[in-house]
């Protein structure tokens, strides 16, 4: 059956200059047109492109079935070659695009469009109406049409072509503010908002980090903040290094980022038998965002290094099983390099979904933190990364934290068959604004093991079930839970104070006999915070004590204490302490100053070959190991008086990326009072300058 077809051809130009007039230019020319005068070549070529597409476009059967009326719009290109080559196709049915291009694809080649004698290429257009209408027809109207009206018709269609390929490219806009990406915690990021939020009368949730872009912005403006910072340049290096991330894409429904990571450091360690202290990390960081509700971030390092003496040799104590000769405190199980160096990869990656505005799901391998202040005593970030799923959910005055994790137990005694022992961590963390001023916090915890082929036992699931109850109803020795409580009152805009209350085991009648019993296992943080501190802006002033009991977070069931690899998963310092914490930061446009002090009392193992009693501050012990039931005290054992000072300057490179240079100074005192194979004085003082893209907290004052 034969359809009778109109056409419209169009004849207009993207990318050539004005037509002038014929004589600069000419169009595409078929063999049975080259005989032609010059001004009839573009009506051959309209005629002929016309016949070809009458001759062998047939309507689909399934767009004929449907009695189908409508409009196909061809963009078309004659390239330099003379070859036809199909743009783009506006068709509601796919058939009708497939049809068009493969009648394009049997078009003959033919002698290219000039200019100025030079082969160039043209850009048409294309109306098809269906139905088909007559050839005769179709060729009478094509004759006697305006070519203004054409080509006005034609260029509206090609703006409008213009704007859909270009609808999914766009100016990056920042899109990770507005996302539900973690702000990467490090205390001095964190430090630039810390005010804003914490001023009386916001409803913000200051415990549980990382935060969430998306919350943070009601109180801080990024965007205007890089705004203030940013450094005029016209060239794309320049850009790139001040500026920008590296590379930056956003389209309508999606967004991503890329940028390198650094950390490149040379300095000295007085203490040290070697010459310099160095690291060496190259790295990329990834971000990005599918939708509204999808976010996604990656980042990979590849690490070398070697530290100062007294930071090596505890990362040499508590290497792992199985040959590899330290753990990196804060970063992961380290091979040896070179002689005295070690290599240590690392990353870590997460994603996040917001299936509704008040919950949020992260899974990924990473750090978590709970609390205001510089330490943790209920989950910290001084650990490894680890695998995590993570679960927020806000409404009202509440903001309810529940984090799974999967650790591993690395020591000799835990390792079966050369495989580490794993072991899991699910916690709660309740944090509620109870008025303009005052925040309370709850928090619980339990610890378990794959013992008896238990794995990951889905008891602890259910995110509002007290852990305790599910302790007694699984045995009292299939997990070791831990409870604690947290408290923030806001004295006033500028000045607030924090506080933890962490307890792993307690007897009522030992605290009222004041006896000092080892089962009282508890720790205590209080703090306080002072911004524009003596009217300064951007000073920010910290105070911090922090004092855990012996034998706090460890069990007499050992694989079960707090930790992960070796490594606290709460205070740096394990157990049996106390210590001071003093502060001081401060910001000017891109420059960086923070001053340290932490002074302590720790309490360590003899291990002397007679006497190898638990002490209580080591939490990879055995708490039955116990010297004695009464008497217990912070600084039991062996008593170290220590000191950890440092000072540190910087200049913010690129705030897209947290890059950096600095150059940092710091001492450290480890006075014991009586010195073992295990705890020996020491005193260093490390000097180091570098470049580092600063996306986490790194621990240094051991």
């Amino acid at each position: 059956m034969k359809y009778w077809m109109i056409i419209t051809l169009l004849c207009f130009q993207f990318f050539a200059f004005a037509q002038e007039t014929y004589l600069n230019e000419k169009p595409p020319v078929f063999d049975s047109c080259k005989e032609l005068p010059l001004e009839a070549l573009q009506n051959c070529f309209d005629t002929k492109v016309f016949n070809l597409l009458f001759e062998n476009f047939e309507v689909p059967e399934s767009v004929v079935v449907e009695n189908f009326k409508g409009e196909i719009v061809i963009l078309f290109e004659v390239e330099k070659e003379g070859t036809f080559k199909v743009i783009y196709v506006d068709a509601v049915h796919a058939a009708l695009k497939t049809e068009v291009i493969r009648v394009f694809k049997d078009f003959p080649q033919v002698t290219p469009a000039t200019y100025n004698g030079k082969p160039t290429y043209k850009q048409y257009a294309i109306t098809l109406k269906i139905p088909l209408v007559d050839q005769t027809v179709a060729t009478r109207d094509l004759s006697i049409q305006n070519n203004t009206e054409v080509n006005n018709a034609l260029e509206i269609e090609a703006k409008k072509e213009l704007e859909r390929v270009n609808a999914n490219l766009q100016t990056y806009t920042n899109k990770e503010y507005s996302s539900q990406l973690n702000i990467p915690f490090s205390h001095e990021i964190y430090s630039k908002f810390d005010r804003a939020t914490n001023l009386i009368g916001t409803n913000s949730h200051t415990a549980a980090k990382p935060f969430l872009y998306e919350d943070i912005t009601a109180y801080h403006d990024f965007s205007a903040e890089n705004e203030t910072l940013k450094k005029e340049t016209n060239t794309w290096v320049g850009k790139k290094i001040w500026n920008e991330h590296l590379v930056q894409v956003q389209g309508k429904d999606y967004w991503f980022t890329v940028d390198p990571i650094l950390d490149l450091q040379v300095g000295k360690d007085t203490d040290a038998d070697f010459n310099s202290t160095f690291n060496n990390t190259r790295g990329v960081y990834i971000q990005g965002g599918l939708g509204k509700q999808f976010n996604f971030s990656a980042s990979v390092y590849e690490n070398q290094g070697r530290f100062a003496q007294y930071f090596n040799e505890y990362a040499e104590s508590i290497k792992p099983s199985g040959g590899d000769p330290a753990v990196i405190p804060g970063r992961g199980i380290a091979k040896r390099f070179k002689e005295d160096a070690y290599d240590y990869p690392v990353a870590e990656a997460y994603l996040s979904y917001s299936p509704a505005k008040f919950i949020n799901v992260q899974f990924g391998h990473g750090k978590n933190f709970i609390g205001d202040g510089y330490r943790s005593l209920l989950q910290s970030d001084v650990a490894s990364p680890y695998p995590f799923l993570k679960l927020n959910t806000k409404f009202w005055k509440i903001k309810y934290t529940n984090t799974y994790t999967w650790l591993k137990d690395i020591r000799p005694e835990a390792t079966v068959d050369g495989a580490f022992l794993t072991k899991y961590i699910a916690n709660h963390y309740l944090s509620w604004n109870v008025n303009a001023r005052l925040n309370l916090g709850l928090f619980e915890s339990v610890v378990w093991t794959n013992t008896n082929d238990r794995g990951f036992d889905v008891n602890y699931l259910n995110p509002i079930i007290f852990y305790r109850a599910i302790e007694f109803e699984t045995g009292q020795d299939a997990g070791n839970a831990i409870v604690g409580a947290s408290a923030k009152y806001k004295w006033s805009d500028n000045f607030n104070m924090y506080s933890q209350f962490i307890l792993d085991e307690f007897s009522l009648s030992d605290v009222t006999g004041g006896n000092k019993s080892w089962k009282n296992k508890f720790g205590l943080q209080l703090g306080a915070k002072y911004y524009n501190a003596f009217k300064i802006k951007e000073l920010m002033l910290q105070a911090e004590y922090n004092a855990v009991r012996p034998y706090t977070y460890s069990h007499n069931t050992v694989v079960l204490n707090y930790a992960h690899n070796n490594q606290p998963m709460a205070h740096l310092w394990g157990a049996n302490f106390r210590e001071l914490v003093l502060i001081g930061r401060y910001r000017y446009k891109r420059w960086l100053g923070e001053a340290k002090l932490i002074a302590g009392i720790r309490g360590f193992d003899v291990n002397d070959g007679t006497d190898t009693f638990n002490y209580g501050g080591d939490i990879f012990r055995d708490e039955v190991d116990r010297p004695f039931d009464t008497g217990v005290a912070i600084g039991q054992g062996v008593k170290v008086n220590t000191i950890n000072a440092s000072l540190q300057a910087g200049y913010l490179l690129n705030p897209m990326s947290n890059l950096k240079v600095f150059a940092n100074i710091s001492y450290r005192n480890f006075n014991p009072e009586a010195e073992t194979l295990s705890v020996m004085n020491n005193s260093t003082v490390w000097f180091n300058l570098g470049i580092r893209t600063d996306l986490f907290n790194w621990y240094f004052d051991l």
